[in-house]
């Protein structure tokens, strides 16, 4: 793996990690430090293992019954995510996730917002209406749905689902938001509302985003990863690698020769 020697606040260390699906292994020895509130963005072809290793990060993987992992990923403050005692129910309320797909759930606006504090045992109403409004003006969506709280998300554009489903992430308090190719079934206007959320959210959270959109890599991110055949192949600035990549197999990806 191509890197130079960068300075930063790592929020997560990765180490060595491996992952099979059965017998059969997508990631090969991967070992990335993840930058502190700044948004790291993972390209590579399809079937590379970006969503894979973005799944790791936050043990989702877990709920594959024929994944197995070696290596470890450890958070700031010396904690193997890995590690037998570590609850993934709590990792996951530290380490949020905001799908490819939109899911809602089939209730109401406000109700998927606290969906997350009410298992926790959160009901007093103050607490949530404060929740709620906080958390959809950081999604950017208080002002479009501040006067129809109580009808069903199902009733949203994609675009506004999409950014509720953010709102939720946040809800709960997380330090990391992990995005999975989170605008891939949007059009372009809800694209770009997306994409500014996630530039006024760097700075509050760790972000980090699979993307197949290279210009929306370039556009987003203080630091991409290289992802090929499910190795990490290069991982650096996000200018140093889109305009001088250290890996031949990286410009070549860049310039389109292939993938």
């Amino acid at each position: 793996m191509t890197q130079q020697t960068i300075e930063f606040s790592p929020v997560m260390r990765v180490s060595d990690l491996n992952l099979f699906y059965g017998e059969a292994q997508a990631l090969y020895g991967v070992k990335m430090d993840i930058p502190k509130h700044q948004v790291t963005a993972l390209i590579g072809p399809s079937g590379c293992g970006k969503s894979t290793f973005l799944r790791c990060l936050n043990r989702m993987n877990d709920l594959l019954g024929t994944v197995s992992i070696n290596g470890s990923i450890g958070l700031e403050d010396g904690t193997d995510i890995y590690d037998k005692h570590q609850d993934p129910i709590q990792l996951r309320r530290k380490i949020g996730m905001i799908f490819q797909k939109s899911n809602p759930f089939p209730k109401s606006i406000y109700e998927n917002v606290v969906f997350g504090l009410r298992i926790a045992g959160e009901n007093r109403k103050s607490v949530l209406d404060e929740v709620v409004q906080t958390s959809l003006e950081k999604a950017a969506l208080w002002d479009e749905v501040k006067d129809r709280l109580d009808n069903s998300a199902l009733g949203l554009s994609g675009g506004q689902m999409q950014r509720l489903c953010i709102a939720r992430a946040v809800a709960v308090g997380p330090e990391i938001l992990l995005m999975d190719e989170p605008c891939s079934a949007l059009d372009p206007k809800s694209t770009a509302k997306i994409e500014d959320l996630i530039l006024e959210l760097r700075g509050k959270y760790t972000i980090v985003i699979v993307t197949h959109n290279m210009q929306q890599a370039s556009r987003v991110s203080d630091y991409t990863g290289f992802f090929f055949e499910g190795k990490l192949i290069e991982f650096d600035r996000t200018q140093q690698i889109f305009t001088n990549p250290m890996n031949q197999q990286t410009e070549d990806y860049i310039t389109g020769r292939f993938g």
